[in-house]
Order: structure tokens, then C-alpha cells, then sequence
């Protein structure tokens, strides 16, 4: 356990985005929105040597979800709106978690992790899976994967339009690319720094 280093997400180099998809009788006139995370933060404890004794923090901002695509501006702040309102209730459930602990994490491989975790989206709480390929760089950290997530698993009911002919599929797609630094021990910091007076 001598090698377990904690690290904190730099969401400033970081990037998180989800991607919904059209579905329905009128989903060729449907497009299919990205969304990037503009608020979120998180903490790695990483042992390259023991790689099932790392765990995740990850904590979203619900309400910081915003439309990438090139749309009007009508189109994005009606997307947005309906996306904070009515699909995650931001004004209910302010954040968005994925916690996956030190015993459910395993290396598939050589800098290949799957994690077993807990995501915690819209009040539910249920196991998810992520596979994520992580680079080692310094005091750098830095993982990247992808994970589907079924709406339906959450409590969230996909939006439908036009009578039900355009409506949003259940399943959406995340993808991220995660810049963690290492911190320093603060306590011992502390510490040398009383000492020192």
C-alpha cells in the first residue's frame, strides 16, 4: 500500500460529455445532442503497482450539463432547459456521483481498469460498470473510457416530442478523458511547517 498516490481531477484539462440519440418514426429530422460536464470534481487514490487498491470519487454538477452541438440558440437554451427541468430535476437532485470503492476495482490488463461502482443519478443509486485506460505521466494521472447508461435505471422518463413520434432513446453514451494531479500530503505539510516554528 506504500506506493497509493491521491490525486485530484483538474476539471480545467479534463473532459466529460454525454450524448443522447433520437428515436421514433421521426427520428432522421431528430438530432442527436452532446452535452459537455462543465462542473465537476473528483479525488484518485492510484497504486501502480497494486492497481485493484486504487479507488474513485467522481461528483457532477447536475445543472452544468451544456449542449456542444451547433444548434440555434433558441434550439440549445430550450435543450438545456428541458435536460435540467424535466429530465434530471437539477432543482431536486443537485448532483450527480460515482463512487467505486478500492475492493471493486480490477486490472484487466496492463493499464486497463474496470470499475465496479456505484453511480448515483436522480436519487437512484445503482451498480455501474466502467472500463477505463489509465496513463501515468509524472504527478500526472490520466484516464479515459466510455460507459452507457440506461435512463430507464434512474427513474428518468427519455423526452418525447410531436405526440411520442421524436422522443429521446433510454440508453446514452458518456465519455470521458480525466486529468488527475498528485497532492501533496497536506497533513504532513502541516506538520513541517509547525515544526519549523
Amino acid at each position: 500500500m506504500s506506493g497509493l498516490v491521491r490525486y485530484r481531477v483538474d476539471p480545467q484539462a479534463s473532459r466529460f460529455t454525454v450524448r443522447a440519440f433520437a428515436g421514433g418514426p421521426l427520428s432522421a429530422v431528430g438530432h442527436n445532442p452532446t452535452f459537455v460536464v462543465r462542473d465537476f470534481r473528483g479525488e484518485v487514490e492510484y497504486d501502480p503497482d497494486e492497481p485493484g487498491a486504487s479507488s474513485l470519487r467522481l461528483v457532477i454538477g447536475a445543472a452544468s450539463l451544456a449542449v456542444t452541438d451547433n444548434v440555434s440558440d433558441k434550439d440549445r437554451r430550450e435543450i438545456e432547459q428541458t435536460t435540467r427541468e424535466q429530465v434530471l430535476e437539477t432543482g431536486r437532485y443537485a448532483e450527480i456521483s460515482y463512487d467505486c470503492p478500492a475492493s471493486r476495482l480490477t486490472a484487466s490488463g496492463p493499464m486497463q481498469l474496470q470499475l465496479a461502482g456505484d453511480l448515483t443519478l436522480h436519487g437512484v443509486t445503482r451498480p455501474q460498470t466502467v472500463s477505463a485506460r489509465v496513463y501515468l505521466m509524472g504527478g500526472i494521472l490520466r484516464g479515459q473510457g466510455e460507459a452507457s447508461v440506461r435512463q430507464a435505471d434512474f427513474d428518468i422518463r427519455p423526452v418525447s416530442v410531436a405526440g411520442g413520434m421524436l422522443k429521446v432513446k433510454d440508453e446514452l453514451k458518456v465519455a470521458f478523458d480525466i486529468v488527475a494531479r498528485a497532492v501533496k500530503d497536506e497533513a504532513k505539510l502541516t506538520f513541517d511547517i509547525v515544526a519549523r516554528k
